[in-house]
């Protein structure tokens, strides 16, 4: 058997680990024969390959990025998208594809295998963490781990110059990286999509962290929205999914929070910072058996599927399924965290 591999969407730590276990285990204990393909759908739309072997995914395992490069191409948004990737597959003798990505790439692979009788598994890849059917996705805990640590030495220039600072991190419409990241160090304020806020609100305490003598760290989401407006963006353009790019919203509120309560506020955009760089133990963990187990899916036949985690353990589940909605937080989780504010 011929099996093709493509990573498609945002980056993210871990996608060298899961095309490292497929590989692996297809080759040395099925016999199957890999090809990767580039740039996410771009690669199979346009017959882009590369040798995918043992000797190829050697040393990948640490590796940030993705060997196989990706990028957020819509097949059904081209001319004869769907037609070109059939064709590569047959020209390239593939019986079976693998997408690793996120809600888009996913949203593609479960096109094509229901509409399209593509032969495909998906392995659920995002930061954000947004994907539902799994507990979660790889790259998610790198990512909360980098916010982490640029919001704990963030505390201590906050400190020594009395001024607030508002950190904005990534997740679009689902604040998992906000929440954990700012529970984890320690801040005063998380502002997520899920939950719009109050800007007064979120004045009043910041001033009453100042009242002794603190000074505030606010962790904003991306896409998090006040009450009494609207999302923040970063330009009108759209990519070929229709996402808007979203940034800017903690550079707006730290200037309403200083024309408010006049103290100084400064904005760090961690921003592309989350997603690169090695991946985190977990991640290397999670996305190893992840591709362990997307390449079993494929030895039974089992097409349209996904590979989830659900506990600690790797079940499967319908692609259509894990991308019909976002999972996104859940209001009592975050009502946890008001322990923490002000």
């Amino acid at each position: 058997m011929r099996v093709g591999v493509l990573t498609g969407g945002g980056d993210c730590p871990g996608l060298n680990a899961v095309i490292r276990g497929i590989v692996r285990k297809g080759a040395q204990e099925y016999g199957y024969e890999f090809v990767g393909f580039r740039d996410g759908w771009r690669g199979p739309m346009e017959g882009d390959t590369v040798p995918l072997d043992i000797p190829a995914v050697r040393g990948i395992l640490p590796r940030g990025g993705t060997i196989l490069g990706s990028s957020r191409t819509n097949p059904f948004k081209e001319n004869d998208g769907v037609r070109h990737i059939k064709e590569t597959l047959a020209k390239e003798e593939i019986e079976a594809l693998i997408a690793i990505g996120g809600e888009d790439t996913l949203g593609v692979a479960a096109r094509l295998s229901g509409e399209h009788a593509v032969p495909c598994v998906g392995v659920p890849k995002t930061i954000d963490n947004d994907l539902s059917a799994t507990d979660y996705t790889f790259g998610f805990d790198t990512a909360v781990g980098v916010a982490t640590e640029a919001i704990d030495r963030l505390h201590t220039t906050a400190e020594s110059h009395m001024r607030v600072l508002v950190v904005e991190v990534m997740g679009r419409h689902a604040g998992w990286i906000a929440l954990h990241s700012g529970l984890a160090g320690g801040a005063n304020v998380i502002l997520i999509p899920e939950q719009r806020f109050d800007i007064e609100q979120v004045c009043r305490w910041i001033d009453s962290r100042f009242k002794v003598r603190y000074a505030p760290i606010v962790v904003v989401a991306e896409g998090a929205m006040p009450k009494d407006g609207q999302m923040v963006l970063k330009d009108d353009s759209t990519d070929s999914f229709g996402h808007v790019r979203l940034s800017g919203v903690g550079e707006w509120l730290a200037k309403e929070i200083e024309s408010r309560t006049g103290k100084e506020a400064r904005t760090t955009v961690l921003g592309h910072t989350q997603r690169g760089g090695t991946p985190s133990a977990f991640d290397r963990w999670l996305a190893t058996r992840f591709g362990l187990h997307a390449i079993d899916a494929v030895r039974d036949g089992d097409f349209g599927k996904m590979v989830a985690l659900r506990g600690t353990d790797i079940v499967r589940v319908p692609i259509a399924e894990a991308t019909a909605k976002l999972k996104t937080v859940d209001p009592a989780l975050y009502s946890e965290a008001g322990v923490f504010f002000g």
